[in-house]
């Protein structure tokens, strides 16, 4: 053994264009655990071949961090020619095939980064993706070295009742002093952040599923005692989403049984490993008393996306980390589509485009923006991104718009025939799908190596009978990327005729030059047009639209989301004026007045079902205003948004208060005519709250008292955190006493208060981070307060800085305690470009004080450095 004596710094930045095949391949490596809370021992034993595609003589390289290497064995003998290099174990090996055995021992208890094999509640799990299993073993954890594991686990029986890993079980037994041990055996390779270990007191909900060739799988979640009662929906889209995905998508689960581990300590919301999926609790528990209709959907999403993983991710995994959006992107397009096909797929259209602009679009304008695919990264945890899921589901989404339905599936057929058992990338993805369906995808493929959100400017004008559309893109400059080429946009449009409030038809338009325009003839009036109809691209469309066609639009167009817009874009266009001080009083008065004939015709409509007319009546997020507006105050972005509100309030009053009559007479269920009820009646008090708090405060109380389910009760409580009236201490108090001990549920009482209208949210924030039920080293009670409180843009953005300060001392204390999760914060204090320059200066300030600190996660310093220097 030699170490060195001044081992070389870790690259600190990694290449897209770095790319080399592995030296060395694992065909196959068994892992054998003496498991212990706080001194597992671990023993690998790794088949190595020598990879004809690496470099000649190389010596085998196996990732490790923060281990160290007890025993290394080649041939089953011990080996001195090896050494440290950083963090990685080098192994100089005589031949081309050899079997390495190494030994290191583990603290998982002490793990409070929640990577690789760690301590939940007495309970052992692993979390592997990207780069935890090096922090249990040493390997070259990379995702194209694809093994077959043989996974055996021994410890104390009544301590860790329940064995489980990846792949099936093959053996079992008893040991000495009461301890037990199980062996599994996974036939299909896998990289190794697939690799899940789960060990602990556990019970299961099961049952099966018969695959379309008739094969049994049988299905078990694993949660703990006294839990199993808030499983059922889980089993029931589970089970959904393994008939869909046959369906929809040709794809058959391929192992014995499917096993789900729900953990209350997990940095993610859920990890795909192969067979034994490994979740966050609060994807998983869901019953009418705990779980609103959100967690409900959320579940049933979250559940069908890491399913669908086993091929979009799994069976097809990715050659490198820059190929995340190649499994992440392509799985939230499925995850999607199953719960529009489950649901309403015009509500969650709306619900996925309101997540993009809300989450993707700041990401695409400010210092922190990427391509779907990007070149370089310094820690791979920070590109799992709403651009790499989100953004990455929209250019593909724009792949079946272009394409059709059928022949994107002829596309998708093809990639997961040529690339089963791959470790691909996305031009593979791409290549399957252009020779699949006969497109050619070569300017489209900038979508892939472009950031920033295209912006398309629109003119109609129109002559005679004919109408001329010019359209317009810009794609702005982003940090690295000064320069943009034109990208492909596919842009459903139609066409309205003023006096039917019909259309001839719909029109998709590809936009592939800067500059194009298209002609219609046919009209002896100008039309009103509706584009981008169904959101078909990612784009911000820039369209110079009179309040008069926007209310026409929100009245005919025939198109749910284009209708969505419109109301949108009637309130947007109202508020940003008003935000820059555009408004002359006569101006402000028209712009309400339109805006309040909108609602009401959206109120009155009865051929609207309820969950889209809640949908249609709520207003822009203030997040999005602020994207709207080069420079802004976000607390002004909040007044006048709270102004309209109140306007709304007074003028429908009347509608609210029926509407909150109507709905409170619709018993539970969760039939969608319910859960549109639920929806409307709490914004219905959202409206009332700003016009008239004493009756707004009278009715959510009422309607908090009067709830048999979590929605109804979150809805009420949300309105009464926002206001100074007696009846919100007393609902605080009784959530927080009925609801003791129950952890998802207590973390919805830190999130209501740190993002509600209150005045003294900071004062809230500072207590309750004191409270005995409050925690740094569990991330959903950790985001539950202060990612709630980043997004509250009136208080996070007080002007004293107050705010920006609570965040940076977050990030500081939680940095050594879980990096990864301390850098989800960053970006809020990185938007200082985007904010009034008194305030900016203060966000850049707490960067500066945390980029000061000695001893940063890379996690946290890259970020904070990206967001000094974009």
């Amino acid at each position: 053994m030699n170490d060195l004596s001044n081992p070389p710094a870790v690259p600190s930045v990694i290449l897209r264009s770095d790319y080399r095949a592995p030296d060395w391949l694992v065909p196959e490596i068994a892992l054998d655990f003496a498991l212990s809370l706080d001194a597992t021992r671990v023993r690998a034993d790794l088949t190595v071949a020598r990879n004809p595609a690496g470099q000649a003589g190389a010596p085998l390289r196996l990732n490790g961090d923060g281990i160290a290497a007890r025993t290394v064995l080649v041939d089953g003998k011990s080996h001195n020619d090896w050494e440290m290099d950083g963090h990685d174990l080098v192994i100089a090996l005589p031949a081309d095939a050899h079997v390495v055995t190494i030994e290191t021992a583990l603290n998982p208890v002490a793990n409070t980064q929640l990577s690789g094999l760690y301590a939940s509640s007495g309970m052992l799990c692993t979390q592997c993706e990207a780069e935890g299993f090096r922090r249990i073993t040493f390997f070259p954890d990379r995702p194209d070295v694809l093994s077959v594991y043989t996974v055996r686990m021994s410890g104390s029986a009544a301590d860790f009742p329940v064995l489980l890993s990846n792949g099936n079980p093959v053996a079992q037994g008893t040991g000495p002093g009461g301890t037990h041990w199980a062996q599994w055996f996974d036939p299909w390779p896998k990289p190794s952040y697939l690799f899940a270990l789960v060990a602990g007191d556990l019970v299961a909900t099961r049952d099966s599923f018969t695959t379309r060739s008739g094969r049994k799988v049988d299905l078990a979640i694993y949660v703990r005692a006294g839990d199993e009662s808030r499983t059922g929906h889980a089993m029931r889209s589970l089970i959904a989403s393994m008939a869909w995905d046959e369906q929809v998508y040709g794809r058959e689960y391929d192992l014995d049984l499917f096993n789900i581990v729900a953990v209350s300590d997990f940095n993610a919301g859920a990890m795909e490993n192969k067979g034994l999926n490994v979740f966050n609790t609060r994807y998983i528990l869901a019953d009418p008393e705990t779980a609103t209709d959100g967690d409900y959907d959320a579940v049933e999403g979250v559940v069908a996306h890491e399913y669908f993983h086993n091929w979009s991710g799994n069976r097809v995994t990715c050659r490198d980390w820059f190929q995340l959006s190649l499994k992440e992107g392509f799985t939230v397009l499925r995850d999607q589509q199953f719960s529009a096909d489950r649901g309403s797929a015009p509500v969650k259209r709306i619900e996925d485009v309101r997540v993009l602009r809300a989450a993707q679009f700041p990401e695409d304008s400010g210092p922190l923006a990427h391509p779907i695919r990007p070149d370089s990264y310094q820690e791979i945890s920070n590109f799992y991104t709403a651009t790499v899921y989100n953004k990455g589901a929209e250019v593909i989404r724009m792949m079946t718009v272009l394409a059709g339905p059928e022949r994107f599936r002829a596309g998708t057929d093809l990639y997961f025939d040529r690339h089963d058992g791959e470790a691909a990338t996305c031009e593979d993805f791409v290549r399957a799908i252009e020779d699949g369906t006969g497109l050619d995808l070569a300017q489209f493929r900038r979508w892939y190596e472009q950031a920033g959100t295209p912006r398309v400017d629109v003119a109609l004008a129109h002559a005679s009978d004919t109408v001329t559309l010019t359209l317009r893109q810009t794609v702005p400059s982003t940090p690295g990327q000064p320069d943009k080429l034109p990208m492909v946009i596919p842009l459903r449009t139609a066409l309205f005729d003023r006096a039917t409030g019909t259309h001839g038809g719909e029109h998709l338009l590809v936009l592939t030059e800067t500059e194009q325009s298209f002609t219609f003839t046919g009209f002896a009036q100008a039309p009103v047009l509706s584009i981008n109809r169904g959101f078909s691209a990612p784009v911000a469309i820039a369209n110079p639209t009179t309040n008069d066609d926007l209310v026409f639009l929100a009245a005919h167009d025939d198109d749910p989301f284009a209708r969505y817009e419109a109301m949108q874009q009637l309130v947007v266009q109202h508020l940003v004026a008003a935000v820059k001080g555009e408004l002359t009083e006569a101006d402000r008065t028209a712009g309400r007045a339109a805006i309040v004939g909108a609602f009401h015709a959206v109120l009155t409509d009865l051929a609207l079902d309820d969950l889209m007319r809640g949908e249609l009546v709520i207003l822009p997020g203030e997040g999005y205003l602020a994207e709207q507006i080069a420079q802004v105050d976000p607390v002004a972005i909040r007044n006048e948004r709270e102004a309209l509100k109140g306007w709304l309030g007074a003028a429908l009053r009347d509608e609210w208060i029926a509407l909150h009559d109507r709905t409170s007479a619709v018993p539970f269920s969760l039939d969608a005519e319910a859960r549109g009820a639920r929806k409307l009646k709490t914004q219905a008090l959202v409206y009332l709250a700003p016009a008239d708090p004493a009756e707004a405060a009278a009715r959510a109380k009422a309607q908090y008292d009067a709830a048999d389910n979590m929605t109804d009760r979150q809805g009420a409580l949300m309105v009464l955190c926002g206001l100074d009236r007696p009846e919100r201490g007393a609902a605080l108090a009784d959530f927080q006493t009925r609801f003791a001990g129950n952890m998802l549920v207590i973390d919805k009482w830190f999130s209501l208060q740190a993002g509600s209208l209150h005045r003294d949210v900071i004062g809230q924030v500072r207590a309750l981070a004191n409270h005995a039920d409050f925690t740094l080293t569990n991330p959903n009670r950790v985001r539950s307060l202060y990612m709630a409180f980043a997004a509250n843009l009136g208080a996070f953005h007080a002007a004293d800085g107050s705010g920006y300060r609570i965040i940076g001392d977050l990030i500081a204390t939680l940095d050594p305690i879980n990096g990864s999760i301390a850098a989800r914060f960053v970006p809020s204090l990185g938007r200082w470009r985007k904010i009034e320059p008194a305030r900016a200066a203060l966000m850049r300030a707490e960067l500066e004080r945390i980029a000061a600190l000695p001893g940063l996660s890379r996690d946290v310093r890259e970020q904070v450095s990206k967001s000094l220097e974009g």
